[in-house]
């Protein structure tokens, strides 16, 4: 059985994916992506951490929480993929 060249991202559930990670994209560039969509998070995080919330609008809170949710299964998808490229044959 062949791999398929392309993983499909898992953050959206679909029955027709449309992001792709290509798992024969080199190391370096696998780790730079999942790097930064870490980071944007990770910002993303500190940014609310660091404010008051009382007065925040609940849409608003969910719409932040979903991106850093996207951004970190993203992010989460492409360490694994490194992960299994890193795996002894």
């Amino acid at each position: 059985m062949t791999q398929h060249p392309f993983i499909p991202l898992t953050a959206i559930d679909c029955t027709i994916p449309a992001l792709f990670i290509d798992r024969n994209t080199p190391l370096d560039v696998l780790h730079a992506n999942a790097v930064a969509r870490m980071l944007a998070a990770t910002q993303l995080m500190e940014t609310l951490s660091s404010r008051e919330l009382q007065q925040a609008d609940s849409v608003d809170l969910k719409h932040l929480a979903t991106a850093a949710a996207l951004l970190l299964r993203d992010g989460c998808d492409v360490l694994n993929v490194l992960g299994w490229r890193l795996q002894p044959a």
